[in-house]
């Protein structure tokens, strides 16, 4: 009988020096399976539901007819625009958790434009003016944080996030303002019989120009993040502080300029909210997208293309667990727990793609 070297432990975590793409594909695929074999047990075991038929009415509510599909495609566009316009940020190591804040401050100038302007400005000019306003505002509401980090080194997460409430009492005041009807604390559908500053249908599809404009930012970032100067300065000062100043990189220009980016593009998703989708404001224009996008940004390992995938992903799952309490009459808790369980195991992934596990060895070399 072997001796066994009982000075190491049995079993140790090392991360990895690196994984080739099929492997963490693998991995991934692997994860998804077992969320399926896990949500299954857990809706039998529940409800004596055959798990088939709830995954069945998950596909019908998201993407059972035309409207169903182009919805969801809606609803991925928005969060895929929020998605990309925290990529920069968070691979600069820049904890951007105030997107809600600046999809709320876009929202609200474009509104403010459709209501004030409408009647002066064709479509094309006011969707323009707004698409700029837009991205102006959410950079400004951006830059204000990335000024404070990079000249007194203030926390950037609770000063973004403290920034969300400030952008929700400001949305507040503006759904008081324009209240319509009186008394309604809504702003009710904006130019609801004139459609003016309403996104256009393009290809017979409404929500077309949401995708056209999505999916453009999202090469462009992908482009910006890879090959240009700046997107090689965002992942030196993300790597390393102190390597960047080594290299000349001028830490608050990059900070500064970088927020501002990102800032921008979330607004731009909430002129997409207002103008695209909703036609209103209100303080759940954002409706907690600004933290999904996080998810979707970290998965995706700030890869835009990957993204695309993630936001379609969380979105369908979210109109299927919503289809799912509808057709079965269960409460939304059971079919938010079916969507955590996939989640879980899709998040729980990333841990086996970037870590590893080692067993401890006999003496001859064979494992315990």
């Amino acid at each position: 009988m072997s001796t066994v070297r009982h000075n190491e432990p049995f079993v140790r975590l090392v991360k990895r020096d690196g994984i080739s793409r099929p492997k963490s594909w693998g991995i991934r695929i692997v994860a998804v399976l077992l969320a399926l074999l896990i949500s299954g047990l857990f809706i039998y075991s529940v409800t004596n539901l055959n798990p088939a038929d709830v995954y069945k009415a998950m596909y019908e509510g998201a993407l059972g007819t035309s409207r169903r599909q182009w919805i969801t495609i809606r609803d991925a566009m928005v969060l895929l625009c929020i998605s990309v316009g925290l990529a920069p940020a968070f691979k600069m190591r820049f904890w951007n958790i105030g997107a809600e804040g600046q999809i709320l401050i876009g929202g609200c100038v474009t509104a403010w434009c459709m209501l004030y302007l409408g009647a002066s400005l064709p479509t094309p000019a006011l969707i323009i003016l707004m698409a700029v306003m837009s991205l102006v505002a959410g950079a400004l509401w951006g830059i204000l944080p990335a000024i404070f980090k990079a000249r007194w080194g203030t926390n950037e997460t609770l000063f973004t996030l403290m920034m969300n409430y400030v952008a929700i009492q400001i949305t507040s005041y503006c759904v008081a303002l324009w209240e319509n009807p009186s008394g309604s604390n809504t702003v009710g559908i904006i130019n609801q019989q004139t459609k003016v500053g309403w996104f256009p249908a393009i290809f017979g599809q409404s929500y077309a120009l949401n995708v056209v404009i999505v999916l453009a930012l999202t090469v462009g970032m992908f482009a910006y993040l890879k090959y240009s100067k700046q997107g090689y300065e965002i992942a030196v000062v993300g790597e390393s502080h102190n390597t960047a100043r080594y290299a000349g990189i001028k830490l608050s220009r990059v900070i500064i300029r970088t927020m501002a980016i990102s800032g921008a593009i979330c607004g731009l998703a909430g002129f997409l909210a207002v103008s695209g989708v909703d036609h209103t404001i209100s303080t759940n224009t954002a409706g907690g997208r600004g933290f999904t996008a996080i998810i979707v940004a970290w998965l995706a390992q700030f890869n835009t293309f990957i993204m695309v995938l993630i936001s379609f992903l969380l979105v369908f799952l979210q109109k299927g667990a919503t289809e799912i309490a509808s057709q079965f009459n269960l409460n939304d808790f059971a079919s938010e727990v079916i969507t955590g369980i996939i989640l879980f195991c899709i998040i729980g992934s990333e841990f086996f793609i970037n870590y590893k596990l080692i067993f401890r060895k006999k003496k001859g070399g064979a494992k315990v």
